[in-house]
C-alpha cells in the first residue's frame, strides 16, 4: 500500500472516530441534565415534605410574627332565646378572654424561643380544650331555653396565623427630614441618650403587637372614592346635631355594655365615652336613664363610645398595668380628640321614624382582622381630604391636616327589637336608594366624626421623633385599622327624639349651636375643613370627580348598593391607588409625609381590607398578584357582585395569603428548574440518538 493511501486511510479512520465522540458528548450532556434536573426535583420535594411536616411557626426577631385566629361564635348565634342571653353573653366573653390569654402565651413564648420557632400545639391545644368546654356551656344554656344549636363544637379549634413581622422603621418623609433625624439620633447616641424609658422604636408598635409601617399610607396617594348617594323626591334631607364634648374629663374603661353586659373587661381594650356617664358593664336600663350626660342638651343621655387612639411615645397611662390596657398590649398616651361631632341624618328614599328608646347599635367589627371584613366599617381620612376614605390603613396626613375617624351607623330597624343575640341582625344598612330590607324601617342615621391632632409618624427611627398612633384593639387583632368600630345606645328622651325626627323629615338643620373646636369640652362643626392646604381641597377640581363628596359630608357617604343589608356600606372602601403628585399641594417637599415603603406594594394601600398574612398552610391560597390586579379592575361604587370597589367592606375574605406570602412559591422554583432541566435532557438525548450513525 502506497504512503498516500495509508495517510488517507489514517485520515478516514480518524474522521470515523470523531463522529461518534460528538454524539457521545451530547448523550453524556443529556444524561447530566436528566440526572441534575431529577436531583433538584427530588431534593425539593423532600424539603417541601419535611417543611410541611414541621408545625413550628417561625417568629421574627422583633417579636411575635403570628396571631391567634379563632372562629367567632357570635356570628353563628343569630337566634338565642331571650332567657339564655345573659348566660350566652357571659360565655362568649369567656371565649374572648381565652383567646387573649393564648395570645399572651404566644408573645411570651416568642420572646423566650431560642431557635426562632414555636410549637403550635403548646399554644393551641390548651386553648382548644378550654374553648370546647365553654362552647358546650353555651349550647347547654340555649338548650334549656329552646332548641340546642348544632355544629358549635366544630368551632373550638383555632390556628396560629402568620402576620407581618416587620418593625416600624421604614423611612418616611423627605430626604432632608430623614437626614436631619438621623443626625439627631446620632447626636443622642453620642451624648448617651439611647432612648427614653418605656420607648422601643423597633418593637412594631403597641407593646410589640402592632401596628407596623405597612399599616399606614399617605392620604394623598388615595384617589377620591366617596360617591354621593342620590336622593329621591321624598327624601328626608334634614339633620340634627347633638354636642356631647370630646371626653376631656377622661371617662374610660375596657367594658362593653352592649356585647358583654355584666362582664368586667369584656372589650379587652379601652373606650372613649361621651354622653351618658354611667357606662360600665353593670349599668342597667334604669342606671342609664338616671345618669348624668356630657351632652349640651340634657335630653340626650345616649351613650356614644369607641376605642381610644394612642401615641406610642412611652407615656405610662393609668391603665399601663391593667387588663384592657398595657397587660393586653394597649400601651402609650391616650389622645383626647380635637373634635367630636354627632349628627343624625335622613334617608334618601323617604321619611324616617323615631328610634326606639334603648336601641343598641354596633358599627364595624372589633375582630375584623381575623374575622374578615364582612362587618368591617372603618373609615379613616384627613381633614381636607374626606372624599378619600381608608378602611384597612391609617392615614398619613400632610402638615396642617388632622386624622379623622368617621362612623356611619346602620339606619334600618326591624321595628321590634332593641338588640339581638349577635347585636347586629335587628338593624341593617340601607341600599343606595335608601330602601331598607323587607320588614325594616328607616330611622335617623347616626354619623360620628372624631378628629385628632396627631402628626404622621417618623418611621425611619421607629417613631422616636414622631410617635406612631393606633387604636386600641383585642390583643390578637394587632391594632389593625380595619378593626375600628363604634357603639351607640339611644337614651334620648321621647320629646327630644320626636323633635329630632321632625327636624330630619322637614329638611331643617337643628341642634345646639356647635362651639368652636378650641373649647376642650365640646365638639366642632362637622363641615369645617382646614385652610392650610387650599389647593388640596377636592372642591377646587370639580371636573375630576363630579359625583363625589368634596366636603366630606357623611350624609353623602352611603352605599351605592348593598346586597347584604346587614353588612356595612359598600362605598366606604378606599385604597391608595396612585402616588401623590410631589407638587400638588404647593408645599415644600420636606413638609410632606411620604407613605412608608411596603415591601409587597411599594407603599400603596392594599387592594382590599384583607390583612396581608400567610397561614401555615397555603393549599387553598389564591395568587395575591392576580387578586390585586382583579381588584384594581373593578368599578368603584357599584357595591355588588364582581363590581365591588377595591377594598370593599363587602368583599369576601375567605382565603388568606398566597404562595408569595408564605414563601412556598420561592420554594417551588428549584423543582420547576429541575423539571425544565430534566425535560431538556430528554429532548437532547432523543436528538443525539437520531443523529447517531
Amino acid at each position: 500500500m502506497s504512503e498516500s493511501a495509508t495517510t488517507q486511510e489514517h485520515a478516514l479512520g480518524h474522521n470515523r472516530r470523531r463522529r461518534p465522540t460528538g454524539a457521545r458528548r451530547a448523550t453524556f450532556g443529556a444524561c447530566a441534565l436528566i440526572l441534575g434536573g431529577g436531583g433538584l426535583v427530588a431534593v425539593n420535594v423532600f424539603a417541601s415534605a419535611t417543611e410541611a411536616g414541621d408545625t413550628a411557626v417561625p417568629l421574627g426577631s422583633s417579636g411575635v410574627a403570628a396571631t391567634v385566629d379563632c372562629p367567632d361564635l357570635s356570628e353563628r348565634l343569630t337566634t338565642v332565646p331571650e332567657r339564655a342571653r345573659p348566660d350566652v353573653d357571659t360565655e362568649l366573653a369567656r371565649l374572648d378572654e381565652q383567646v387573649a390569654t393564648a395570645y399572651r402565651r404566644l408573645q411570651e413564648a416568642a420572646r423566650t424561643a431560642n431557635d426562632g420557632k414555636l410549637d403550635e400545639g403548646a399554644i393551641l391545644d390548651p386553648l382548644e380544650k378550654e374553648r370546647a368546654g365553654t362552647i358546650e356551656d353555651i349550647a347547654a344554656a340555649i338548650d334549656e331555653a329552646g332548641d340546642r344549636p348544632e355544629g358549635l363544637d366544630a368551632l373550638a379549634e383555632c390556628a396560629l396565623r402568620r402576620t407581618e413581622a416587620g418593625t416600624a422603621d421604614t423611612p418616611s418623609g423627605s430626604p432632608d427630614q430623614q437626614q436631619r433625624q438621623q443626625q439627631e439620633n446620632g447626636k443622642d447616641q453620642e451624648n448617651g441618650k439611647d432612648q427614653e424609658p418605656g420607648k422601643d422604636p423597633g418593637n412594631g408598635g403597641q407593646a410589640g403587637n402592632g401596628p407596623v409601617a405597612a399599616d399606614y399610607v399617605d392620604i394623598r396617594s388615595v384617589q377620591p372614592n366617596v360617591v354621593k348617594a342620590p336622593r329621591q323626591k321624598n327624601a328626608s334631607t334634614g339633620s340634627f346635631a347633638t354636642s356631647c364634648g370630646v371626653n376631656a374629663e377622661g371617662l374610660f374603661n375596657s367594658d362593653n355594655l352592649i356585647a358583654a353586659p355584666g362582664v368586667s373587661n369584656g372589650a379587652h381594650h379601652f373606650h372613649d365615652y361621651v354622653g351618658n356617664q354611667d357606662n360600665d358593664a353593670f349599668a342597667g336600663d334604669e342606671d342609664l336613664a338616671a345618669a348624668d350626660t356630657s351632652c349640651a342638651d340634657q335630653g340626650d343621655k345616649s351613650s356614644y363610645y369607641w376605642p381610644v387612639l394612642r401615641l406610642q411615645n412611652g407615656t405610662v397611662e393609668q391603665d399601663a398595668e391593667s387588663p384592657g390596657g398595657g397587660i393586653e398590649g394597649n400601651a402609650g398616651e391616650i389622645v383626647t380628640p380635637a373634635e367630636v361631632t354627632l349628627t343624625f341624618e335622613g334617608n334618601e328614599r323617604g321619611e324616617v321614624t323615631e328610634m326606639p328608646r334603648l336601641l343598641r347599635v354596633i358599627t364595624g367589627d372589633a375582630k375584623a382582622f381575623v374575622n374578615g371584613d364582612t362587618n368591617a366599617n372603618a373609615s379613616w381620612s384627613c381633614t381636607g381630604f374626606e372624599d378619600r376614605q381608608l378602611k384597612d390603613k391609617y392615614p398619613l396626613c400632610p402638615s396642617g391636616s388632622d386624622v379623622v375617624r368617621t362612623f356611619t351607623f346602620q339606619s334600618c330597624w326591624d321595628g321590634r327589637n332593641i338588640d339581638s343575640a349577635n347585636h347586629r341582625t335587628h338593624v341593617a344598612f340601607p341600599a343606595a336608594d335608601g330602601s331598607c330590607p323587607d320588614g325594616f324601617r328607616p330611622v335617623p342615621r347616626l354619623v360620628q366624626r372624631v378628629v385628632y391632632d396627631v402628626d404622621a409618624p417618623s418611621f425611619q427611627d421607629g417613631g422616636r421623633t414622631v410617635p406612631l398612633f393606633a387604636v386600641d384593639s383585642f390583643p390578637e387583632q394587632l391594632h389593625k385599622p380595619v378593626t375600628d368600630h363604634s357603639d351607640f345606645i339611644n337614651v334620648f328622651d321621647e320629646d327630644l327624639m320626636r323633635e329630632m325626627t321632625d327636624c330630619v323629615n322637614s329638611g331643617r338643620e337643628c341642634g345646639p349651636d356647635t362651639p368652636s373646636a378650641s373649647d376642650p369640652g365640646q365638639g366642632g362643626n362637622p363641615q369645617e375643613q382646614p385652610t392650610e392646604n387650599p389647593t388640596e381641597n377636592p372642591t377646587e377640581n370639580p371636573t375630576e370627580n363630579p359625583t363625589e363628596n368634596p366636603t366630606g359630608d357623611p350624609q353623602d357617604q352611603q352605599p351605592t348598593e348593598n346586597p347584604d343589608a346587614s353588612g356595612p356600606p359598600a362605598e366606604q372602601t378606599a385604597t391608595a391607588s396612585a402616588p401623590a403628585d410631589p407638587g400638588q399641594d404647593g408645599q415644600d417637599a420636606e413638609e410632606k409625609p411620604a407613605p412608608p415603603a411596603d415591601p409587597d406594594q411599594d407603599g400603596a394601600a392594599s387592594p382590599s381590607a384583607e390583612p396581608r398574612v400567610a397561614t401555615t398552610s397555603a393549599d387553598d391560597a389564591p395568587d395575591d398578584a392576580s387578586g390585586a390586579a382583579a381588584a384594581a379592575e373593578r368599578t368603584q361604587g357599584t357595591g355588588g357582585g364582581d363590581d365591588v370597589a377595591a377594598g370593599s367592606a363587602t368583599e369576601p375574605q375567605a382565603t388568606r395569603g398566597g404562595l408569595a406570602e408564605t414563601g412556598s412559591g420561592l420554594g417551588l422554583w428549584p423543582a420547576a428548574v429541575g423539571g425544565l432541566l430534566f425535560a431538556g435532557g430528554c429532548l437532547l438525548l432523543i436528538r443525539s440518538r437520531r443523529r447517531a450513525p
